[in-house]
């Protein structure tokens, strides 16, 4: 047996941060080219541009203890070993009940956070002090069984940035690392949750409208066959997203990636994006979200449309199950189980 190799102390822009079993595999296909320290080394390079999507946001750490085929550990809360460069904000969950979590502004928090076997950041959708009012409108393109990275990709390209562009949106596109696609809508921070998650809903809604069939906004399973899923539920307070420049839990280590809309229209393949191809890719590219800000938008046009359809008689869509009930929305009963009940 190999000897462990010793910890180190590596040094973030002038701040000390210490690595441990830096050889330790995260990603056991990739052999030593998926080691913890090719995962330090992989969010060292990215920090600059990483910041640019997790900066000022509260974020949760998705951290695999044992590598990626080990144990899940979603981490909502800041541990209280965490050193004293890594800042915090307070949020609060859905139940009422409410954490400090990490609030990355810093090249050292990414690190510390790898160190403690972080594999993605999920941040939420608005930045601090006011984390009651999102800052960003999230589509999550969410392919079904039988469909896969292309579907999702051509309703992005060919439904959802048709749309987005008639209600004068301008938004920025990445790949989820998986099969889907991630759409952000940078928006004034003014409505609330609930408002940001009826717009879309109301959005979700078009896009079915207008898809011919491959796109479903149905909650359940069951109902929704062979299509691409739009999950609105995006929107709801407490949910993430894994950000740009991301690692993701796939055998190749696949990075959440940002493309322009011209390369979506390509046969460009989220398994070209991974540990090991990134730091060429962003070499060549550079920040594509650097400008992602510069630009926010209103909610109105959509939360007309939200009026349009409640008028025809839309109204809510469920919940997650972990969510507090809330008036008006339907039934949180699978549809069989209703029909037998």
């Amino acid at each position: 047996m190999s000897a462990k190799a010793p910890a180190e102390e590596i040094d973030v822009d002038g701040i000390p941060v210490r690595l441990t079993s830096p050889d330790k595999t995260y990603y056991p296909e990739l052999g030593a080219a998926g080691s913890k320290r090719a995962v330090v080394e992989h969010y060292r390079l990215v920090a600059p541009v990483l910041l640019t999507a997790l900066g000022d946001r509260p974020t949760y750490l998705q951290r695999f203890p044992d590598g990626i085929a080990g144990e899940e550990v979603y981490q909502k809360r800041v541990p209280r070993f965490a050193p004293e460069f890594v800042d915090t904000v307070h949020v609060t969950f859905p139940s009422g009940r409410t954490a400090d979590a990490v609030l990355p502004t810093n090249a050292a928090t990414l690190v510390w956070a790898a160190q403690q076997s972080t594999v993605t950041f999920h941040p939420w959708p608005c930045t601090a002090p006011d984390v009651d009012h999102p800052d960003e409108l999230r589509i999550d393109l969410d392919p079904q069984p039988g469909t896969g990275f292309a579907q999702a990709r051509d309703v992005a390209r060919d439904v959802l940035h048709p749309l987005l562009t008639e209600l004068g949106y301008a938004a920025a596109v990445k790949t989820s690392g998986g099969r889907g696609v991630h759409v952000f809508v940078t928006i004034e921070p003014r409505w609330t949750f609930t408002e940001v998650r009826r717009a879309g809903i109301a959005l979700a809604r078009e896009v079915e409208r207008r898809a011919d069939g491959l796109v479903t906004t149905s909650w359940w399973k069951e109902e929704r066959g062979e299509t691409v899923f739009v999950d609105y539920n995006q929107n709801a307070r407490d949910r993430t997203m894994a950000s740009a420049y991301s690692l993701r839990r796939t055998p190749r280590a696949t990075v959440s990636t940002p493309l322009t809309w011209d390369e979506l229209g390509s046969d460009v393949d989220p398994d070209d994006f991974t540990l090991t191809t990134f730091p060429a890719r962003l070499a060549a590219v550079g920040d594509l979200w650097a400008q992602r800000r510069a630009v926010a938008h209103s909610l109105d046009p959509l939360l007309a449309m939200a009026d349009r359809d409640a008028g025809e008689g839309l109204g809510d869509l469920p919940y997650p199950p972990s969510y507090p009930k809330v008036p008006g929305e339907p039934k949180r009963v699978q549809p069989s189980r209703a029909r037998h009940d």
